[in-house]
């Protein structure tokens, strides 16, 4: 038998970061629209919630424990965002330049990287790749401030909500998030994948589902 080693060289990881943003609003015939770069993403912090356990008792004793759906939902960060988050945010324009805001809010998915490194390759150690589906913002508060002596820039955050999205494999149900390892996933898929996602001299970035991600790793 082995015997557990704790903190090997190589393995003392850890997670930080985030980058290479890209929003796919939800086009006119409900499938993602091209893909636009975030510029000045900040932050996305994940919340899952709910599988809460409801116990059931049975001959004086905890028979079970039942867990309930999960949700998926998080916070956007940004200094900034692209044209393309207005309709997402609720706002319309009717011309370039002018916003209407209190308006419907259109869905919208996302991609982003997180940094994986550990004690020898530091941050360049690899990556994880986050994919987002099934989104909505809801309404958030926006503080402008007077410029002083030390001034920061204004800091955008909007709170979101999913809707999972069906799975066409066995085995899996609908789902809003998925997340590849660029440590331990396959090259080539990966690649692959993300010449889809960030587009090419060829093709338009575009969001391919859960199930046509999981077919290109699992084909």
């Amino acid at each position: 038998m082995a015997k557990l080693v704790w903190d090997k060289i190589g393995e003392h990881l850890y997670e930080t970061g985030v980058r290479n943003g890209v929003l796919y609003p939800i086009g006119p015939t409900g499938k993602y629209a091209n893909g636009v770069a975030w510029n000045g993403l900040t932050s996305v912090t994940e919340s899952p919630s709910g599988a809460d356990a409801n116990d059931q008792y049975a001959d004086d004793i905890k028979y079970l424990s039942l867990r309930g759906a999960e949700s998926f939902g998080g916070t956007i960060e940004a200094f900034t965002y692209p044209d393309e988050w207005l309709e997402c945010d609720g706002s319309k324009s009717p011309v370039k330049g002018v916003s209407v805001g209190q308006q419907n809010r259109k869905a919208f998915g996302l991609a982003y990287k997180t940094v994986l490194g550990n004690d020898v390759d530091y941050n360049e150690h690899g990556y994880k790749l986050h994919l987002i589906y099934g989104a909505t913002s809801s309404p958030s508060d926006r503080q402008y401030q007077t410029i002083n002596e030390s001034p920061d820039p204004t800091t955008f955050s909007w709170e979101f909500s999913t809707t999972p999205v069906s799975v066409d494999v066995e085995g899996y149900k609908p789902t809003s998030c998925i997340t590849i390892d660029s440590t331990t996933a396959d090259e080539a898929k990966l690649k692959a994948l993300e010449d889809t996602l960030f587009g090419t001299d060829e093709k338009e970035p575009s969001l391919p589902s859960p199930t046509e991600v999981l077919t290109m790793f699992t084909a």
